[in-house]
């Protein structure tokens, strides 16, 4: 049986005090006007940083007037900033893989923000923080029976391995302080909200459904409580988890093939 508080979740509550999100500084601006799939380009300033505390190289697109939304937020009143966080996914934000929705996801948040005015985090975290031949090590397990949980957790890894301390250092350097988070995961704002940074609201993205990410979204809103409005008959069929000993038989079977 799974741990309710589950192991990356514990360490991210003795690490990450409320509001001590060590200051990082930007390193570099450039302009990189990002090509529309119907034509056209949105105008981008992809942004670099020094003092990240994970070291790895994330990055920041300010998209449409998004310094003028810094600026209003700050005032009494002001609107947040829209912000999506979102993680690095190389077989669906550059392969096109229908195995997830990241790569809509991203397109949909660069359109929305673009409109809006705001800032998209582009965090190196593939595999919800496991990395690129875990994540396919994962699918592996997937099409063996498991959720996209149970095979990380069967690989030795956690469920969610994200810490957003570097999103949250990201954010201070560009002088964002309230947001209005475009995502369907509580465990971002919340990690934000700790780290110092007010979410003064989440706005859900949209669905984007195919056959093949059907059982992966699913189990995003029945474990991690994603805010996702999956179709009844959809979600009904892959309520269930898989048989405790499927899932054993197919752990067993891994461990053995590494042995």
């Amino acid at each position: 049986m799974m741990d309710p508080v589950r192991s990356a979740d514990r360490r991210r509550i003795g690490t990450q005090r409320p509001g001590t999100a060590p200051r990082a500084v930007v390193r570099r601006q450039v302009a990189v006007p990002l090509r529309r799939p119907e034509g056209g380009t949105w105008p981008s300033d992809v942004v670099s940083f020094d003092g990240l505390v994970d070291g790895r190289e994330h990055l920041a697109l300010g998209l449409g007037d998004w310094r003028g939304s810094v600026e209003r937020a700050a005032e009494p009143g002001g609107a947040p900033v829209l912000v999506r966080l979102h993680s690095e996914c190389l077989t669906g934000d550059v392969f096109g893989s229908e195995r997830c929705d990241c790569g809509p996801q991203f397109r949909e948040a660069v359109t929305r923000i673009s409109a809006a005015g705001g800032v998209l985090l582009y965090l190196r975290q593939e595999g919800r923080g496991i990395g690129l031949y875990a994540k396919l090590d994962a699918y592996a397990l997937q099409d063996r029976g498991l959720d996209t949980y149970q095979a990380n957790l069967a690989l030795g890894r956690d469920e969610d391995e994200r810490d957003y301390t570097a999103a949250a250092q990201m954010l201070g350097a560009l002088s964002v302080r309230r947001v209005a988070l475009l995502s369907n995961n509580p465990d971002k704002a919340e990690q934000l909200a700790r780290l110092g940074i007010e979410v003064a609201e989440r706005v859900p993205t949209a669905l984007h459904l195919s056959a093949a990410n059907v059982r992966y979204l699913s189990a995003k809103a029945r474990h991690r409580s994603h805010t996702l409005r999956l179709p009844e008959d959809r979600a009904a069929m892959e309520r269930a988890d898989p048989e405790p000993q499927a899932v054993d038989r197919v752990v067993t079977d891994e461990v053995s093939g590494r042995s």
